[in-house]
């Protein structure tokens, strides 16, 4: 079992662009979804290299992504948490894209990398969502936000194919 695609590249192309079939539905929503995680996190990524100085928010109370943004919390692992975040979407992308429709079958692994590296991300976007932004911090971010639906979207996305993964490698035994 290859981890990657032994396809033929022009039969790839043709299966992802014009395929058919739940999978690739799914899968195409979860490229989807981490594009409107990436973009969020683009912006706010922008505000924390100091490349713009103030990210606009919604006017509600407790709204502060220059606070949320600019948090210990935001650098705590020597880089800023938004271009991390942006790099997790990118490679949900790169998943999602790896193998044909029948990548259940013929490359299990994948599913099941996709689908646990999701669930992490997915455990950190909803400490950061329920825990950090309401409880530490005491304000919003609305790009924040939208990225960590987006890592627990995807992961919830992720579930199904893995399941059949799961069930293809247990067949083969």
């Amino acid at each position: 079992m290859a981890v990657l695609s032994q396809t033929d590249p022009e039969q790839l192309r043709r299966e992802l662009q014009q395929g058919e079939g739940p999978d690739l539905r799914i899968r195409r929503a979860i490229v989807g979804l981490s594009l409107v995680g990436m973009a969020s996190m683009a912006v706010v990524s922008l505000f924390q290299t100091g490349v713009i100085r103030h990210l606009p928010d919604p006017p509600l109370d407790r709204f502060n992504s220059d606070k949320v943004n600019s948090s210990v919390t935001a650098y705590h692992w020597g880089v800023p948490d938004g271009t991390v975040s942006m790099a997790g979407h990118a490679v949900n992308v790169a998943l999602a894209a790896v193998g044909g429709p029948q990548r259940v079958r013929e490359q299990p692994w994948v599913p099941l990398i996709a689908a646990a590296k999701a669930a992490a991300e997915a455990a950190v976007a909803a400490r950061y969502l329920f825990y950090e932004m309401p409880i530490v911090q005491k304000t919003w971010c609305g790009y924040c936000i939208v990225d960590a639906l987006a890592h627990i979207g995807t992961f919830a996305l992720t579930l199904p194919e893995a399941g059949k993964a799961l069930a293809a490698i247990r067949q083969t035994r």
